[in-house]
């Protein structure tokens, strides 16, 4: 990570590095424009090689399609694989780079989390971090111009995530994705049938009822399903499949879910 700029870490690896060829990944991923009558407030989406989650993410960002213009802000909430948090990590940087080009990171909104005793600064919990980059471009195509802050979620409880959510919540012009797979290293039928239980209960918001085992990104989804519950709102499954369905070996797979909040 250069001075102020988090240069893109998984370029050519999760998803392509050229411009053109990601841009017509994305769009092959995206479904027709919905007709929906109320605006989401979050989506969950998976963040694996595009090859594998690609189709499943793009159910969750085709729900963001009639928003362009709109959104103005994007919390973006994803596990921290690499580096060991205590807490929610932002980064010092001001700018993300992808190869669709910058994204400013909106210095007042990590400011203003970084009030919450749970948020710290933490540069290389996202300088390496896949889980958070791959949404990036999905958001610059779908979205245009918005202005980004991201969290890097380690040691944190759901309670802690939904805190940092409410401080920050906005009214339209703010949107939360959060990055999660689900089960992981089981064979496709186990999978298919432990990620529905997930889904359901991610759909009735038991945020309670949700670990690690079941979802990578559980305290970001937590935080979200508390936040919404506590708000009267609803969560509804978009797509689940998972490696098995969209090219990788079916005797050891990944889960994928996409949701929206709204």
């Amino acid at each position: 990570m250069t001075s102020g700029v988090r240069e893109p870490a998984v370029a050519g690896k999760f998803y392509p590095a050229n411009a053109e060829e990601l841009r017509a990944a994305i769009h092959g991923y995206l479904q027709p424009f919905p007709a929906r009558e109320t605006s989401p407030k979050g989506i969950i989406a998976p963040h694996a090689g595009y090859v594998y989650s690609g189709p499943i993410a793009g159910k969750a960002y085709t729900v963001l399609r009639g928003l362009r213009g709109r959104i103005e802000r994007v919390l973006l909430f994803g596990p921290s694989h690499f580096v060991r948090v205590r807490g929610l990590a932002v980064p010092s940087s001001d700018t993300f780079v992808t190869p669709l080009g910058r994204v400013p990171i909106d210095t007042e909104a990590v400011q203003q989390a970084l009030t919450l005793r749970q948020v710290v600064v933490n540069d290389a919990a996202h300088s390496r971090e896949h889980s958070l980059e791959v949404h990036v471009p999905f958001l610059q195509e779908v979205l245009g111009a918005f202005k980004l802050v991201p969290f890097a979620v380690g040691e944190a409880t759901p309670g802690e995530v939904a805190e940092v959510m409410e401080l920050l919540w906005g009214g339209a012009e703010t949107l939360f994705v959060v990055s999660s797979d689900l089960s992981h290293f089981h064979d496709h039928d186990t999978a298919a049938r432990l990620d529905a239980e997930t889904s359901r209960r991610i759909e009735s918001l038991r945020f309670e009822d949700l670990s690690g085992e079941q979802c990578c990104g559980f305290k970001s989804i937590g935080g979200l399903l508390q936040a919404a519950r506590a708000r009267g709102m609803h969560a509804r499954t978009l797509d689940l499949r998972n490696s098995g369905d969209t090219g990788g070996s079916r005797d050891r797979v990944v889960g994928y879910g996409a949701y929206v909040v709204e």
